[in-house]
């Protein structure tokens, strides 16, 4: 699989995940100009917006730490917009999910509360 395909891999591995588990899959790849917001759900009562991180091998960082001050600035603007457009009243998190590909294994991690909207300041 060539990067684009792992990604798309894993932000379906993700969705999967997260239907398992009562989830909601309302919105997946949602673009905001150049930003994109990789999953938006709803669990139970809350809107999920979910960035999706794949790593292949032996990689010296987990997927979730390239996840940047940058990074939570671009999916919270987009959020943002999502929120306007579709006017959502639901408390909004951010999560993260890492697909760790490890020869013909895969392991998932999910970080609730990953980060919070306060940084985008």
């Amino acid at each position: 699989m060539n990067r684009w395909e792992t990604g798309r891999r894993a932000e379906q591995l993700a969705a999967g995940y997260l239907r398992a588990r009562g989830y909601r899959i309302w919105k997946t790849n949602w673009r905001w100009g150049k930003q994109e917001l990789d999953l938006v759900a709803t669990d139970r009562d809350q809107l999920v917006i979910v960035e999706v991180k794949a790593m292949v091998g032996n990689q010296v960082n987990h997927p979730a730490e390239v996840v940047d001050e940058s990074k939570q600035r671009n999916i919270i603007r987009a959020a943002e917009g999502f929120i306007r457009i579709y006017k959502s009243k639901r408390p909004t998190r951010f999560d993260v999910i890492a697909v760790i590909y490890q020869g013909a294994e895969v392991k998932i991690e999910h970080l609730e509360n990953a980060f919070t909207p306060g940084i985008a300041t």
